[in-house]
């Protein structure tokens, strides 16, 4: 289902296959595309090359901002830093992480808070953040 989202990531990324890894990263984890699109806007606002320093020494790269606390693990899973520069890998990345959260918190709010915070009450914040970003759209067709 393409709807806006397609339309919005075609011309940010502008590649056939950049919707195709959208598409194929949401089905392969079970989660929304949409959800997806709205953590991607409020971790990057949707910019592939974003890194940003935080204030305990760890950085976040790339369209889904993966903190590089998680470089350790993925390099387990034969995924480098560099390799999180392309947003295809980056996006898979960070669904592979929500997922970790849906199945440890369910599919919950709480566990999209948790892709970015471990404090519960900045869970919440976070959580608000990204619902903002789900297009408008989409959520009228609830």
């Amino acid at each position: 289902m393409l709807l806006q989202l397609a339309i919005a990531v075609l011309a940010i990324l502008a590649s056939a296959p950049a919707v195709a890894c959208w598409e194929e990263v949401a089905a392969w984890y079970g989660i929304n595309v949409h959800l997806l699109y709205a953590i991607a806007k409020t971790e990057s606002n949707l910019n592939p090359g974003a890194m940003n320093r935080n204030k305990n020494g760890s950085y976040d790269i790339g369209l889904m901002q993966i903190n590089s606390s998680w470089l350790p693990t993925l390099k387990k899973y034969g995924v480098e830093e560099k390799q999180l520069k392309d947003p295809c890998v980056n996006l898979q990345v960070g669904a592979w992480i929500l997922s970790q959260n849906m199945r440890n918190l369910g599919v919950t709010w709480e566990a999209v808070g948790a892709y970015n915070a471990k404090n519960p009450a900045l869970r919440v914040k976070y959580a608000k953040k990204v619902y903002k970003n789900i297009p408008e759209e989409v959520l009228s067709q609830r």
